[in-house]
């Protein structure tokens, strides 16, 4: 399996094609942060007790159909919680003093259910450590689910702790436990209106042309973003061995001190627009026409990250655990990159060939000068020869074209072909050949 170790080796091998082939030169730099969900459902105490007995009573079972019969006695609660799950959502929905107390009552009553369940865990891991557990089965199937056993009672009695110290006495908890199957799952709060809370991680991208995206990383907690300025910066400069000449960001990366240490880093245009009133020297820099145009090419970062998201998945994270995590996000990442580089080979096949320059107008042209039609020839007398170009010159222009060639200190000058072709008078038309007449048999 490819760890976070290769995916960042491949991800970074991918940049450096981009950058050979002309895709992403590494001059404009931008930098965004955003969440990434994980594979998990909307976390409440309730349910998270729910899920610490689902899973601990599966490994019992599993463990008591190995032993000998009546060794292992698991005891069935999922109609017991399905009542005192019933209980709290109905007594949530009253706002009243007695409301609280009955879910009180009823989060209690689940407590005591799964510390139950628990205990007989730890009893069973006991058991099996001092050889007392009668195993007539597969030995290896109950050592499987006691490394499950071990993996979820910590986590369940985190849970347990988190629903006393919230529910029944009041306080804020410490230290969350938001899922059992991915515990590295943390909130993040970007001050959306329609998504206040988001149960995922923080997820920081750079991106340079052409929407090649060259670095990333899944930042711990909910870190600031002006804590993720200054190792982009170090990252991209890694990877194309010198600093951007522009890098932009929005407010939330804005700091003196980030402005400063860009500048010192050898960045030259620096697009950190500042938070709050604006002095008068501050207003003067961010109105500057560079400034203006680095915020238009910020504004990009934003459609790259919902490409990403609903183009490649990042949306939510479907690999397991915390390494599982990073190497999607990098996957994703390397995908999207790939396909950024396709179609700029795409678009530049497409793109019309460039014209050359249009040829001086002394070389013989034989749809213009006469061969096709010796009438249009006859009429356009020919300016004196000179040492930079004879150029046909309309009747009407030649006194002043022969002043222009006889004063020293001014050449005849070539124009181009759009203004040689509007200063010729209309052509004659050639006499169009009798038709001649049919034979008759």
């Amino acid at each position: 399996m490819l760890g976070p170790e290769v995916t960042e080796q491949v991800l970074r091998r991918v940049v450096g094609i981009a950058r050979e082939q002309g895709v992403a030169p590494g001059k404009r730099f931008r930098v965004d942060s955003t969440v990434m969900e994980s594979n998990v459902h909307y976390p409440t105490d309730s349910s998270l007790l729910g899920d610490s007995m689902r899973v601990l009573t599966r490994s019992l079972r599993k463990i008591a159909a190995e032993c000998k019969e009546g060794a292992v006695e698991v005891i069935a609660h999922s109609r017991a919680i399905k009542y005192r799950l019933l209980e709290i959502s109905r007594a949530a929905k009253s706002k009243t003093e007695t409301g609280r107390a009955r879910m009180r009552a009823s989060y209690q009553k689940r407590l005591g259910l799964t510390r139950s369940v628990v205990r007989q865990s730890q009893q069973i891991m006991e058991r099996l450590k001092k050889g007392r557990l009668p195993v007539v089965g597969s030995r290896l199937a109950v050592f499987r689910q006691m490394a499950r056993l071990e993996q979820f009672l910590p986590l369940a009695q985190k849970v347990i702790r988190q629903t006393k110290d919230r529910v029944v006495l009041g306080k804020e908890a410490g230290e969350k436990v938001l899922s059992l199957f991915e515990p590295h799952t943390q909130v993040i709060r970007k001050g959306k209106a329609h998504k206040p809370n988001e149960f995922g991680r923080l997820v920081r991208l750079d991106e340079v042309e052409n929407g090649i995206v060259s670095g990333c990383e899944v930042v711990p907690g909910n870190q600031a973003d002006t804590e993720s300025w200054l190792p982009a910066l170090r990252r991209h400069q890694e990877c194309f061995g010198k600093p951007p000449e522009m890098a932009a960001a929005d407010r939330g990366f804005f700091s003196a001190q980030n402005e400063r240490k860009a500048e010192t880093m050898g960045v030259k245009h620096v697009v950190l627009p500042a938070r709050g009133q604006l002095g008068e020297k501050r207003a003067k820099r961010q109105k500057e026409r560079w400034f203006r145009r680095g915020l238009h090419f910020r504004a990009g970062c934003e459609a790259t990250v919902a490409h990403l998201k609903h183009g490649f998945s990042l949306l939510r994270a479907r690999y397991k655990g915390e390494r599982g995590f990073q190497r999607y996000v990098g996957w994703s990442i390397i995908s999207k990159n790939l396909f950024s580089i396709a179609r700029y080979h795409e678009y530049q096949k497409r793109q019309p060939p460039v014209k050359e320059q249009a040829a001086c107008p002394s070389q013989p042209d034989p749809q213009r000068n006469g061969v096709a039609c010796s009438a249009r020839s006859s009429v356009w007398p020919k300016s004196p020869s000179s040492a930079r170009c004879q150029k046909p010159i309309a009747p009407a222009a030649a006194p002043a074209a022969i002043a222009r060639a006889e004063d020293p200190s001014t050449g005849p000058t070539c124009r181009s072909a759009t203004a040689a072709r509007k200063a010729r008078p209309p052509a004659t038309m050639c006499p169009k050949r009798p038709k001649r007449p049919r034979e008759k048999e």
